[in-house]
């Protein structure tokens, strides 16, 4: 829902990648008290939608709400709207924060919450990268990883909802870097990208889709017996901790490099992808039965 834009609500800036906060301009406004907070998240996370009453309280409380959750729900509404207006950032409080059957509407427009934009940017990176236009894919996921100040939430007490929505956020941020890292690759940007994948194959030991991007771009850049004890790096942490060989695609990763001294005819190819093109991030709704996925950890943090 499109706020009435004769307001000041039409310049305000909400964020959610990093910590949640209302923005004007270089400053930034927010409530203190946690459950305040978390009930601004929840609004912000459904903006332009209705959120019902009863799942901002399964929000706030979980299964086993106080018996005064209507009513103090109704008093967080309340000290929010007073929070919009005693700092002048909305005409109408009311008419921006709504009440409205079957719980409240944060009536903005969602191209006023940073999330909105990192989804553009990462969908239109992805459209680039199909279309083979791999500087142009590598800007824009730039761009939307930049839109990221920390952990998504990073103030809020999280419940069931907010939990979810945040797990959401970070795994579709960790596809946005391994996919600005696959276009930088494919446009020959092998050296540049050495160190940052080291750092990220030290803290994602066990993670083989990094790796084989590490491999890549030191066999691509002359260092094939780098390359190699990578892969040899891999497997012996694979087999002591999981028990498990790496995946086909990196073992025949290694012997091509063995036998035919390079590493760009041994990637599975997709949809008409060229020699040296890695695999593409598969969406988890994606993963079959046989595949092995090996994801970084929750709360490590991407930079």
């Amino acid at each position: 829902m499109q706020t009435d834009t004769s307001g000041r609500e039409s310049d305000l800036e909400f964020n959610l990648l990093g910590q949640v906060e209302i923005r004007r301009g270089a400053r930034a406004y927010g409530p203190t008290a946690p459950k305040l907070l978390q009930t601004l998240a929840l609004l912000l996370t459904e903006a332009g939608k209705v959120v019902p009453s009863e799942s901002l309280i399964n929000e706030l409380w979980g299964e086993r709400p106080p018996a005064s959750a209507q009513r103090t729900m109704q008093t967080y509404v309340y000290q929010l709207r007073k929070l919009l207006k005693d700092n002048n950032l909305v005409s109408t409080p009311e008419r921006v924060l709504c009440t409205k059957a079957p719980g409240y509407l944060f009536a903005i427009d969602r191209s006023q919450v940073d999330e909105f934009h990192f989804t553009q940017l990462y969908d239109r990176g992805r459209a680039e990268m199909a279309e083979r236009r791999f500087e142009q894919a590598a800007r824009s996921l730039r761009s939307a990883l930049a839109l990221w100040s920390g952990p998504p939430l990073a103030n809020v007490e999280r419940g069931p909802l907010l939990s979810a929505y945040a797990v959401d956020l970070q795994e579709r941020r960790r596809q946005a870097h391994s996919l600005r890292i696959q276009a930088e690759i494919e446009a020959g940007m092998h050296r540049e990208l050495i160190g940052e994948l080291r750092a990220l194959t030290t803290a994602n030991p066990l993670d083989e889709h990094l790796h084989a991007q590490l491999i890549c771009v030191l066999d691509r850049s002359g260092r094939r017996g780098e390359a190699l004890h990578a892969y040899h790096r891999l497997r012996a942490g694979l087999m002591k901790e999981l028990g498990v060989e790496p995946s086909r695609e990196l073992q025949q990763l290694n012997l091509d490099m063995l036998s035919n001294g390079s590493s760009r005819r041994a990637v599975r190819h997709t949809d008409g992808e060229r020699n040296g093109t890695l695999p593409r991030p598969v969406p988890p709704d994606q993963v079959g039965p046989n595949d092995r996925v090996v994801r970084w950890p929750l709360d490590q943090e991407i930079r």
